[in-house]
């Protein structure tokens, strides 16, 4: 199934059971195409020959677009529709899949970007007791293949033990933004995953909306920094660090002076700032 078979399906089978629970409701085309698009983009093809599909969503769009997609049913129906088409195209899940919606204020509100993502643990590990971070130091192997996606627009992977977030240039990942405290965050791997903590920063951290002092990470977790958002990623492979965007530009975009970039210093240490 090619990537328009793709949509056709999945905007068909969302249609149909809107029509059943929503009548009143549309759920935009961009959705649609975007999450087509995510779910064919980011299958892994296994060394059985399977081949296994992203899932976990998180839809990020503008703060006053975002009530809409609140609903439960709606959510409901687009996670129906997505195991229904990935199913029909072949691909399967190792859980079921789930839909986190975010929101940035910079994406118009008639746009909206689709993460896709893989969670590495089985359910049963998630819903094990809470990882224990003992006395807090960093121990055991680094997380594989994990990554930030820092306001939509850059990859940083993460390659460290310890990773130190905020505005100082002795940060590996640089957020250059008022919002952001010198020093305002730090990732840790801790027992194969990595850990985010609050460095008693100004404006705090939340992790999918929820204040955190510190949390475990799991793919697709939205981590905002006062309001600066990185998600993060587990995928095999990685996106790739050297692509300049994770959504395609709009005309006339390429040269805003809004529009967040990050500079790259390698493989461990990022810049992100306003042209």
């Amino acid at each position: 199934m090619n990537l328009k078979e793709l949509e056709a399906r999945l905007q068909s089978l969302v249609e149909v059971d809107l029509l059943k629970i929503l009548p009143s409701r549309k759920v935009e085309d961009v959705i649609i195409q975007k999450l087509a698009a995510a779910i064919q983009l980011n299958t892994i093809l296994l060394e059985n020959g399977s081949i296994v599909a992203p899932d976990v969503y998180t839809l990020i769009m503008h703060p006053s677009t975002s009530a809409n997609w609140q609903d439960q049913q709606l959510i409901s129906i687009l996670l129906n529709s997505i195991t229904t088409v990935a199913q029909e195209a072949g691909f399967r899940f190792t859980i079921s899949p789930t839909i986190t919606v975010s929101t940035d204020e910079k994406i118009s509100i008639y746009d909206a970007v689709i993460v896709a993502s893989h969670r590495i643990e089985s359910m049963a590990e998630t819903n094990a007791s809470p990882l224990d971070t003992g006395n807090l130091e960093s121990t055991g192997k680094l997380p594989e293949n994990a990554f930030l996606i820092v306001e939509g627009v850059k990859i940083f992977p993460l390659t460290l033990t310890v990773v130190n977030i905020g505005r100082r240039l002795d940060n590996q990942l640089i957020i250059d933004d008022p919002r952001v405290s010198r020093n305002h965050a730090q990732l840790r791997a801790i027992k194969g995953r990595y850990v985010v903590f609050d460095l008693n920063s100004t404006g705090g951290i939340f992790v999918n909306g929820q204040r955190a002092n510190q949390s475990v990470l799991y793919p697709g977790d939205v981590i905002s920094l006062a309001g600066v958002a990185l998600i993060f990623g587990q995928d095999n492979p990685p996106p790739r660090p050297d692509l300049k965007s994770t959504a395609p530009l709009k005309s006339g975009e390429e040269n805003s002076p809004n529009r967040p970039t990050a500079a790259f210093k390698d493989r461990s240490t990022a810049k992100i700032k306003k042209k």
